[in-house]
């Protein structure tokens, strides 16, 4: 059963992340410790308690579709009723429409702790959070005013709705088409696939956001408009009204997340959806992707939260079972597998990886806090650039991260890690589909290379780097026990460096299937660079200390510089001279 690690979380937002520079700001006064931990304490009983028993009633009932209406497993739609009032919905939403206005940080935390006791359960809320995010800042007033209330508190959820099949991440290729209509809302028409709730049994209403293209429309990306389009209208005195020309025509039989219905939409069966335009005519997709950035970082989040889970649970499979004798071992009987050397490294890597997961995703939120709370140009630049550089990392590289690490927990349970029953099974079939939605990791990897790395000319990673190699360098001087991580961060950073400036001069020069030949690989050795620094970050934050939160920080700073830095040079290799055997291979042929 889950428990939420809520020290080692308290203990990565404050001493990792930079949490007390952002509640520092004065827009954050009433937020103190004790507040914070409070919440903590409260967002991982709620987990454990309330939502973790769902997990595996909802994997086994799955979302039933029946009549184009989905009924959520049993307890699913109780739990939600509860998760609305304790105000969870609510945590970063404006104070204007009922909402906390709390850190991202504090929210990335939340999400975490709820992702690791039912990722399905947890999926629902986050695209309504991303939801609210889009019509904070791009709807109209009269919409905020109409929607943003309902939405932040949860009484209703929020939808994206983005892919077609024949436009997955190529945008370019949308149908879905809308009309203007005299009254000045619109008409939508068209179908889309694998949205997540769409349609379910838990709100009254569903707020469906929609990209189509008007009849005027440029070509391309460029045409795209971005609509708000209820299951159920709402009457000026908001109430519900009339059932919206929308439905569910299908929900997927999928790997993984069972409970999460994922919903093939039909627009315009009759007389066309209505719709109400949000921002600019053809500019929806810059509106979008405040949602879709929002969504990125959740589910970075979702494979750090399914990492924690399989941790959690091989650990205590690996104490429990017993097989064979140990070497050393003396006296009767079979040793705990936790005993023997192979077990230990996997339970090792499986921790610290998770760790790195963690202190990522929080660092991305701290970026985003602080890009919200900057009181210059300068300092906005700085952060909206450093919050634009890790998302994809954190999107993908814990995405990622959560796939391994639950595949090592199946390794961990055996072949009873094969069978259903132990549950092992179920974090990494629910983990894989992380690396693929809100853009693939390929993707990702393609964004950070072409869009994040030449921001202010290259400057903003370069000057990433050199706040890593502060942190090699403190630990160098830190005594013999840090020395050896320190030592072997720098030269992981120096590959990190290397790599970067081959990219940099690659762009440039114009050789840029080069650069994306690459750009997986460049993306891993950032992820490993970037997760040594911060796990050597924590250990130095505990130096003195005796206690054995402290040693076993120590501990997984010294195993991942020893076992997965020294893959950074080969990384680097993969980055600089791959790419003539990737660009070579023609499989048309």
């Amino acid at each position: 059963m889950y428990r939420a690690p809520v020290s080692e979380i308290a203990f990565t937002l404050k001493q990792v992340a930079g949490l007390g520079e952002v509640l520092a700001h004065q827009h954050h006064g009433e937020v103190t410790d004790d507040l914070v931990d409070a919440i903590l304490e409260e967002a991982g009983r709620f987990a454990a308690e309330e939502i973790a028993p769902l997990n595996v009633v909802g994997d086994r009932q799955g979302a039933r579709l029946e009549n184009g209406t989905v009924t959520m497993p049993d307890g699913w739609r109780d739990t939600y009723r509860s998760w609305i009032d304790g105000g969870w919905n609510a945590l970063t939403g404006t104070p204007e429409f009922g909402g906390q206005d709390l850190p991202t940080m504090l929210h990335a935390a939340a999400l975490e702790m709820w992702n690791s006791a039912s990722m399905a359960f947890a999926l629902g809320p986050t695209l309504t959070m991303g939801a609210v995010e889009a019509l904070e800042k791009h709807a109209s007033k009269d919409l905020q005013e109409t929607y943003l209330a309902k939405l932040i508190s949860g009484e209703w959820m929020g939808t994206m709705n983005l892919t077609e099949p024949q436009a997955g991440s190529d945008l370019n290729a949308l149908r879905a088409r809308a009309e203007r209509a005299d009254d000045g809302t619109y008409r939508i028409f068209g179908q889309k696939i694998f949205i997540t709730y769409g349609e379910h049994d838990f709100t009254d209403n569903i707020v469906h956001l929609v990209l189509a293209r008007l009849p005027d429309a440029p070509a391309g990306t460029r045409g795209i408009s971005l609509f708000l389009v209820p299951k159920f209208l709402v009457n000026a005195d908001g109430s519900l009204g009339a059932r919206n020309d929308v439905r569910c025509a299908g929900v997927e039989h999928k790997l993984g997340i069972h409970a999460s219905p994922t919903c093939t939409m039909i627009y315009g069966d009759n007389d066309g959806a209505i719709g109400w335009l949000i921002g600019e005519e053809n500019r929806g997709l810059a509106c979008m992707f405040t949602m879709m950035n929002n969504a990125r970082l959740a589910v970075g989040i979702q494979g750090l939260g399914v990492a924690e889970l399989a941790t959690q649970q091989a650990l205590a499979y690996a104490l429990d079972r017993r097989q064979g004798r140990a070497a050393g071992k003396t006296g009767e009987g079979m040793s705990p597998i936790a005993a023997h050397p192979d077990i230990r490294r996997t339970l090792l890597d499986m921790q610290a990886w998770t760790q790195v997961a963690r202190a990522i995703c929080y660092a991305n939120a701290h970026a985003i806090d602080m890009a919200r709370l900057a009181g210059d140009e300068a300092a906005r630049t700085h952060w909206s650039e450093r919050a634009a550089t890790l998302t994809p990392l954190a999107k993908s590289f814990a995405t990622d991260i959560g796939v391994e690490v639950a595949s090592l927990g199946v390794q961990v349970h055996g072949g009873m890690g094969f069978i259903e029953e132990t549950g092992a099974a179920q974090h990494y079939r629910d983990a894989r589909i992380a690396p693929i939605y809100e853009g693939t990791n390929g993707i990702q990897a393609i964004d950070l290379v072409t869009r994040k790395l030449p921001l202010s000319g290259g400057e903003q990673f370069r000057g990433l780097i050199g706040e890593l190699s502060a942190v090699a360098e403190a630990a160098s001087e830190a005594g013999a026990e840090f020395a050896d991580a320190g030592d072997r961060l720098a030269k992981a950073l120096a590959s990190l460096s290397d790599a970067t400036e081959w990219m940099l001069t690659a762009l440039a020069d114009g050789r840029q299937q080069e650069a994306l030949a690459g750009a997986t690989p460049f993306l891993r050795l950032f992820g490993i660079a970037y997760g040594g620094a911060m796990l050597l970050k924590g250990a130095l934050a505990g130096r003195g200390d005796a206690s054995p939160d402290a040693a076993r920080r120590l501990l997984l700073a010294r195993y991942f510089a020893t076992s997965r830095l020294a893959e950074t040079a080969s990384l680097k290799e993969q980055v600089v001279s791959a790419a003539s055997a990737v660009l070579d291979y023609d499989p048309l042929v």
